[in-house]
């Protein structure tokens, strides 16, 4: 770039406390009203927090000794900062969210540290364009309050990144892997194939072994202290990350991640064009932007020379290319690498604008007046950025009944210990035992899912030591998602029952509308939730106002999610 080009940009720089301040605002909304998104999030990682804390919750297969292919460390470290919120409240659901705002807290942190570097070593446009893809962005909306190992890792990830891109007062490398081994051993394993390219930029410079003792006494370190925590808590050594591996790569047919269902290949690619819009284009796009850029001036567009700015855009490629290449596909797997895809955005707007903001006579874009320029860049930003609101906007809309339904529990004189909250179709939009009562229980009933719901944690007590339900084998486990008719309750032993209703949906057997049945249950409390089969595909992607001014088609149908309590319970 330009000496001139650089000073105009250098006037860009914002504060990282700005930026924090921005991206802590932005989180702690997401982590308010943002709904859960995946039923894993609930059974495999707040069920085992509940437990950990009150002494009872739903287990997963995955928390079986048979299989103990989840970490208690991970957990052991959010139940932790459950009992410092329960400090200040004593409802369970408020340290639900406690625990969400310090995770939107630990978010901001890594993405303004990263912020930060990007500024400082690339260029603050950069920086900018970074923070704006971030905070507007559906996906980071969803993930940066997400208790999941994979959001744990995408934090991990801003720090590593930020550690093997700053090389001001020398390398970090025993600093960056430390962060990518923490995000691998406590979150995730496979997010620490993303500091490949920078190991392999290390090894071309040489600088790798003179550090690489440090880096290897503090990954044993990591991975011993996980080590003797699972021990601790399955009584028996485990290396979790290991099963993990093992279990999602070799473990053979009729097991593995494909047996929950499989995606095409181009999944990736649609979902997040959906959770980051034209970001996402650009993010794909940096490349051959680079490249051209080369080519035609012989130098790059940020401070720092091509061989880093290739190291920089690389994994995300990379990462992307690899889970495309797997069957079974979750939304949640992107996670880890959302903040290359915003850093590959930014870039590549940056290469763009640097072009259009030329002022050479000899190109057409130069002798555009810079205020047409302005209006045209500006507005490019401000659209994505409304694109990315308004479906974040609709997301909270459309699906956050689950979150609050239950409310009317915690009147006095509606529910009693011992009592229990059932669930038919809608057992996967349980948002964990965090909203029930102390002494209520959620229990299933026969729905038209066929596959192995979640158990509960064994309660005993006397003579088997500490939390004994994470070493004691529970009933009815299994790897092969095999039904197991033990889970269920019969209906006649529910108090409560959580439903909701579709009009146009015909209701079976196995699925009656326990909504309509008014004989039997009374509506306690219930929520607007969107009816996705009957709206146009515009009202699934994003907030619409319910107004004459939408026309009739594009206009967002409503079911009804609702608490219901059986009219015979005596109070």
């Amino acid at each position: 770039m330009a000496n001139g080009s650089r000073r105009q940009a250098s006037g860009l720089f914002l504060p990282p406390i700005i930026a924090f301040y921005i991206f802590l605002l932005v989180n702690v909304l997401a982590a308010t009203y943002a709904p859960i998104q995946d039923c894993d999030e609930v059974f495999n990682y707040w069920e085992p927090t509940h437990y950990l804390n009150h002494g009872y919750g739903l287990q997963t297969w995955e928390y079986s000794p048979e299989y103990s292919i989840r970490s208690w460390l991970y957990i052991v470290i959010h139940a932790f900062i459950g009992k410092l919120g329960s400090l200040f409240s004593k409802t369970k659901s408020f340290e639900f969210y406690f625990i969400r705002i310090i995770l939107a807290l630990t978010c901001a942190v890594s993405e303004a540290r990263l912020f930060s570097v990007i500024s400082k070593t690339l260029n603050p446009r950069i920086g900018i364009l970074f923070m704006i893809i971030m905070v507007s962005s559906p996906g980071i909306f969803h993930a940066c309050a997400a208790y999941l190992p994979s959001s744990f890792a995408m934090y991990a990830t801003m720090l590593g990144m930020s550690a093997f891109m700053d090389w001001r007062g020398g390398s970090k490398t025993a600093q960056g892997i430390m962060w990518f081994a923490i995000g691998g051993i406590v979150g995730w394993p496979f997010a620490m194939v993303l500091i490949a390219p920078f190991l392999l930029e290390e090894l071309v410079l040489a600088t790798l072994t003179r550090e690489g003792i440090e880096v290897a006494r503090r990954f044993l370190d990591g991975a011993a202290l996980q080590v003797a925590v699972d021990t601790f808590f399955y009584h028996k050594v485990v290396v979790v990350p290991w099963r993990i591996v093992w279990y999602n790569v070799f473990s053979g047919s009729g097991k593995g991640p494909e047996i929950f269902g499989t995606e095409p290949w181009d999944f990736y690619f649609r979902n997040l064009l959906l959770n980051f819009n034209v970001w996402f284009v650009l993010a794909m796009s940096v490349g051959p932007l680079l490249g051209l850029q080369y080519l035609l001036r012989g130098q790059t567009t940020t401070n720092q020379t091509l061989l880093r700015s290739v190291v920089f855009v690389a994994p995300f490629y990379m990462w992307l290319a690899i889970f495309t290449a797997q069957t079974h596909k979750e939304e949640r797997f992107m996670y880890p690498a959302y903040p290359f895809l915003g850093l590959n955005a930014a870039i590549a707007l940056h290469i763009i604008l640097s072009y259009v903001g030329s002022s050479s006579p000899n190109k057409l874009l130069g002798r555009l007046p810079p205020k047409v320029k302005f209006v045209f860049a500006s507005g490019f930003v401000i659209l994505a950025i409304d694109a990315g609101l308004l479906r974040s906007v609709g997301m909270i809309t459309a699906y956050r009944a689950p979150l609050t339904v239950y409310q009317a529990l915690q009147a006095p004189g509606i529910a009693r210990p011992g009592e229990t909250v059932c669930f038919g179709k809608e057992w996967y939009r349980f948002p964990s035992s965090h909203f029930l009562p102390k002494g209520l229980r959620a229990k299933f009933v026969k729905s038209a899912f066929d596959g192995l719901l979640p158990g509960e944690f064994n309660e005993a007590q006397i003579g088997f030591g500490f939390f004994p339900g994470t070493w004691l084998i529970p009933p009815g486990m299994n790897d092969q998602n095999i039904e197991d008719p033990g889970k269920y309750i019969d209906i006649d032993h529910c108090s409560f029952m959580v439903d909701s209703y579709f009009p146009g949906v015909e209701a079976t057997d196995l699925e009656p509308n326990y909504i309509l049945d008014t004989d039997t249950w009374e509506a306690l409390q219930c929520s607007d939730f969107l009816d996705a089969a009957r709206t146009h595909v515009v009202g699934r992607t994003l907030w619409l106002p319910n107004t004459n001014l939408i026309p009739e088609r594009f206009r967002r149908r409503w079911g009804r999610y609702c608490l219901l309590r059986r009219n015979t319970v005596k109070r």
